[in-house]
């Protein structure tokens, strides 16, 4: 048994986490989910439904002094959570726990004897919760290339030595990137479900500048999100999306250029992989804030981007480099 802790805040976790089961359970192995959030359609094993911890509305002394990042005192949703990952933990002893993404998940697995892989996620990770959390993990992913550069900052020595970047994970299969077909441009611009930029309107000021663009939105602040965005992407000449990791892993995968715009995150995670793609060689036009003019420009420089340069992004295979170094973990563990 192998589980599979998954954050509740926006999809990309989810998503990435849905085809790490879907893979295991094509070769015999069994993951269970364990989440805040409703079990997904396809998820193919056991999900464990946990309570959230973010629910009051005051929280006292969460960060245990600055050495965790969300432990708040007397909060029941954090004991009920927790509670139920160690009963989990109990009745089927996992061979390891993927964590994606929590320091606190990762230090009460690992306290509880489970070898944990733990998902790096980009920027600056130098807090004390960070290096001690990440410096107890049993094996480090990171969810982007080798080939990008500055992607993890302030952190020792032994977590850069340990991590093992696998490449952008997409749920999408990779698409050939096309080439542009006659008529108006086409547009995607891609917030998501995890933040809120842009606004609508940023958006209607974009759409005012380039008159000879049809513009589309994602958005589900706005109410025009699809849970299956494939289609619309592969439709797009550009896409204009932020810096999350799943918005690009899915953006490379269909091989469309684009205008990448990092949202407002802790640690400077999305701005830290726009500088990282911007000096990558990568088919995207970054730009660290939303622009407010010069967008016809923009988009024309864009959409002149060759997509297919996004292969070394996202080659398709991350999910199998995931799932070996699960499995190498897990089996150390079956050994012994």
């Amino acid at each position: 048994m192998i589980g599979y802790y998954v954050h509740h805040h926006g999809s990309g976790h989810v998503h990435r986490a849905t085809a790490m089961a879907t893979l295991a359970a094509a070769r015999g192995r069994v993951v269970t989910g364990l989440s805040s959030l409703p079990r997904p359609t396809d998820w193919p094993g056991p999900w464990v439904l946990l309570p959230r911890d973010d629910d009051e509305e005051c929280s006292v002394r969460p960060t245990a002094n600055g050495r965790l990042h969300w432990v708040p005192v007397g909060d029941a949703g954090l004991l009920g959570r927790t509670a139920a990952v160690s009963a989990w933990i109990a009745a089927t002893r996992p061979a390891c726990v993927i964590v994606d993404v929590s320091i606190e998940v990762t230090l009460l697995v690992r306290l509880h004897g489970v070898p944990v892989v733990a998902v790096v996620l980009p920027g600056s990770r130098g807090d004390l919760a960070h290096r001690f959390g990440l410096g107890a993990a049993d094996a480090l992913v990171g969810l982007w290339p080798p080939e990008a550069t500055g992607m993890l900052s302030d952190v020792p020595d032994d977590v850069h030595a340990r991590l093992q970047p696998v490449g952008a994970l997409s749920r999408f299969d990779i698409r050939p990137s096309g080439r542009r077909r006659p008529g108006p441009g086409r547009v995607v611009a891609l917030s998501g479900t995890g933040g809120d930029d842009p606004d609508e309107e940023r958006l209607d000021r974009a759409r005012r500048q380039t008159p000879e663009w049809g513009w589309t939105a994602l958005s589900a602040r706005s109410g025009t999100w699809v849970d299956d965005p494939s289609g619309v992407l592969a439709d797009a000449d550009v896409v204009v999306t932020h810096a999350g990791q799943n918005a690009l892993a899915e953006v490379a995968a269909l091989r469309r250029p684009a205008v990448v715009v990092p949202q407002a995150r802790p640690h400077d995670e999305q701005l830290t992989t726009a500088r990282a793609l911007a000096t990558g060689g990568w088919p995207a036009v970054v730009e660290e804030t939303w622009p407010e003019d010069g967008w016809s420009a923009r988009l024309t420089r864009a959409a002149a981007l060759d997509g297919s340069r996004w292969a070394g992004w996202c080659d398709g295979h991350a999910a199998e480099r995931f799932w070996s170094v699960v499995d190498s973990v897990a089996r150390e563990v079956v050994s012994a």
